[in-house]
């Protein structure tokens, strides 16, 4: 069984070679290529989950040695994997809704010219995540990780003739890689702590490193994380990635990118534990996204900015979770899992409305589109109610332990985090209820767009909204699926938490309040919040145009003033100190090697004009010399 773990890479990312570099001869099935990749992974990683199942809870971690990576002197690292429950549940979402993707893209992508290379694209996405996931140390991880950042940067500037997406990639390129730098420099600083890369040798030397070293190398950790899961302060870059193309939007929100910093976090688990403060600045930075993103997905129009700003919203929600400590790990976990089948959902579902406006994505244009297009509606229903945690559906089970883990943190810090939980579960609630009746209810607010097929290309049309194809519907309904049962499935016996917690370890904490009465505030929250988003949506008439609004609504639909913070902050004394230094540069580096070498010049070229090739010259100069030898020395014997 060993020998099928290498394979879970190896499928995808020989998928993503055969697919960028074989050539147009494969545009035909180039697309097929690539869903097969992706499900033979998949069926690696159910073979290898039932082997795992059948061996006893603490024998279940399996290491493979690929070979010998940089054998140096004083210096060794191997590319090895290291199998166990967390690394399979990240390979099992994956490939699992990986594949599903894929499938969906098929019908999604099918009149692009360039989609054998958006399959290529999509399988080295996979085989990055899944190096990530699957690495034994954090050198390989590395590895991963820059992977899965290359890999977004393609799919995100997929369409690069718009500038707006060309524009999306390199940004999120370049935000993420302000927390690679927080990645790069704990991995320098676990080596010259412990000596070691591998998991095994950080985590069991651990409690002999010093306080300010662990929460050192924990605060770098969280700065990577915050980069790949778009979690405050480098959040910037989520909105803007709904420019690649809608299967690219879930496979990086649902499966894979955003992902890995609540991955990155809890496998460092033992490092967390150790430095308090590190732990503390987790679950700060997950309330304040949890907030921050609820708010901002509150104020867009655009149903895939509304969704991502969904996202963010949900991965603080995991983040906070894994700051707590034993007591959230699994439930960051189980809710990154759930999240992983609705979040999906709900993208592809936002894709397959588009697909039938013509790619028209502001929901004040849409309207009463539950009629004509049945399997998104229902599909799409089904991820909204799970994400706003309606009772007994997925997202009711997982966030529903993670607002009972942040009450048992305890005293008024566990006070807090509950009420910030539950905040964000009504807030949660009210926009995205307001998705579901700006785009399926209420009255056809269509408009016309721009027809460019055929003769009547540049001239305008109204849309006709249609069901999407098999090919995209059938992926939908997959993830309906989960969205309905995965979280009952987990809770049941507790067999989730019973399964990661050989890895992450598991404590209850102390909660002031009954399991019953935080689950009565949360579906209370959870009510307030669809009531009053009906309240403002859903009985009268929406306006095409947005009203002005609130400042907080009109900073909410700039992202909170995200992009002006970062410019003001970074940008223009950026800009000012590269400034700053191209003159000092030119004035003064420059303007000194010039300003000598015009001397030498200067000078060489009068003392050239000496040595004019005329004998009479030479004469003179000779005879002026000698009479001043001459004086020279009458003075001094006169003297």
């Amino acid at each position: 069984m060993n020998s099928l773990i290498p394979l879970l890479v190896a499928a995808p990312l020989a998928g993503a070679a055969l697919l960028l570099l074989g050539g147009r001869v494969l545009d035909r099935f180039g697309h097929w290529l690539g869903t097969l990749a992706a499900a033979l992974s998949f069926a690696f990683g159910l073979v290898l989950f039932f082997d795992m199942l059948g061996r006893p809870a603490d024998d279940r971690a399996v290491h493979v040695k690929l070979f010998s990576w940089i054998p140096v002197a004083g210096f060794r690292a191997d590319a090895a994997f290291q199998l166990d429950q967390l690394s399979i549940t990240f390979v099992l979402l994956i490939t699992g809704v990986g594949t599903l993707i894929h499938l969906y893209s098929v019908g999604y992508m099918a009149h692009d010219e360039r989609r054998r290379r958006f399959f290529g694209y999509l399988n080295l996405f996979l085989a990055a995540m899944l190096i990530l996931v699957l690495a034994d140390n954090y050198l390989l991880l590395y590895v991963g990780w820059e992977g899965v950042g290359l890999a977004s940067y393609l799919l995100i500037g997929f369409w690069q003739h718009k500038p707006s997406a060309a524009t999306a990639a390199k940004k999120a390129f370049l935000v993420n890689r302000v927390g690679d730098v927080g990645l790069s420099i704990a991995i320098m600083l676990m080596f010259t702590q412990f000596g070691d890369f591998s998991f095994a040798g950080v985590f069991e030397n651990a409690p002999q490193a010093s306080q300010g070293k662990l929460t050192a190398i924990g605060l770098m950790l969280l700065l990577a994380a915050c980069g790949k899961s778009a979690q405050v302060p480098l959040q910037s870059w989520l909105g803007d990635a709904m420019e690649g193309p809608t299967p690219v939007s879930a496979l990086i929100h649902a499966a894979t990118m955003v992902t890995a910093g609540v991955y990155l976090i809890t496998r460092s688990h033992a490092v967390f534990d150790l430095a308090p403060d590190a732990q503390t600045a987790v679950v700060c930075v997950g309330a304040v996204t949890l907030i921050f993103g609820a708010v901002v997905g509150c104020a867009k129009d655009d149903i895939k900015k509304a969704l991502a700003g969904s996202t963010m919203s949900q991965i603080g929600y995991m983040v906070l979770a894994a700051g707590l400590g034993p007591i959230g790990y699994v439930f960051a976990i189980m809710h990154l899992v759930t999240h992983g089948f609705f979040k999906a959902g709900l993208f592809l579902g936002a894709g397959s409305v588009m697909h039938g406006m013509d790619d028209e994505v502001n929901m004040r244009h849409y309207g009463g589109l539950r009629k004509y297009m049945p399997i998104t509606f229902v599909t799409f229903a089904l991820g909204y109610l799970a994400i706003i945690g309606f009772p007994f559906l997925s997202g009711y089970f997982s966030k529903d332990k993670i607002i009972e883990a942040a009450f048992a943190k305890g005293g008024t810090e566990g006070w807090i985090l509950g009420l910030v939980t539950l905040v964000g579960a009504a807030v949660t609630a009210f926009y995205m209820t307001r998705v579901m009746l700006l785009t399926f209810f209420g009255q056809k607010r269509w408009r016309p767009t721009a027809d460019t097929s055929g003769s009547a290309a540049g001239e305008e049309r109204m849309p006709h909204p249609h069901e999407s194809p098999a090919s995209m519907t059938v992926p939908m309904i997959l993830l309906a699926f989960g969205s309905v049962f995965a979280g009952g499935l987990f809770t049941l016996n507790s067999s989730f938490l019973r399964w990661l917690e050989p890895v992450t370890g598991h404590s209850e904490g102390h909660s002031p309040l009954p399991s019953g009465v935080v689950t009565g505030l949360t579906i209370a929250c959870m009510l307030a919040g669809v009531g009053v988003s009906y309240l403002m949506y859903g009985r009268g008439e929406v306006p095409v145009v947005p009203p002005i609004g609130s400042p907080l609504t009109r900073a909410a639909r700039r992202d909170l003033l995200q992009d002006d913070f970062n410019h003001a902050v970074l940008v223009r004394p950026g800009s000012a100190l590269a400034a700053a230094l191209v003159y000092f540069d030119i004035k003064g580096l420059d303007g000194f090697v010039n300003g000598l070498a015009a001397t030498i010049g200067g000078v060489s070229s009068r003392l050239r004009r000496v040595q004019n090739g005329y004998v009479r010259s030479y004469a003179l100069s000779m005879f002026g010399g000698t009479l001043v030898l001459v004086a020279t020395t009458l003075l001094m014997r006169s003297a």
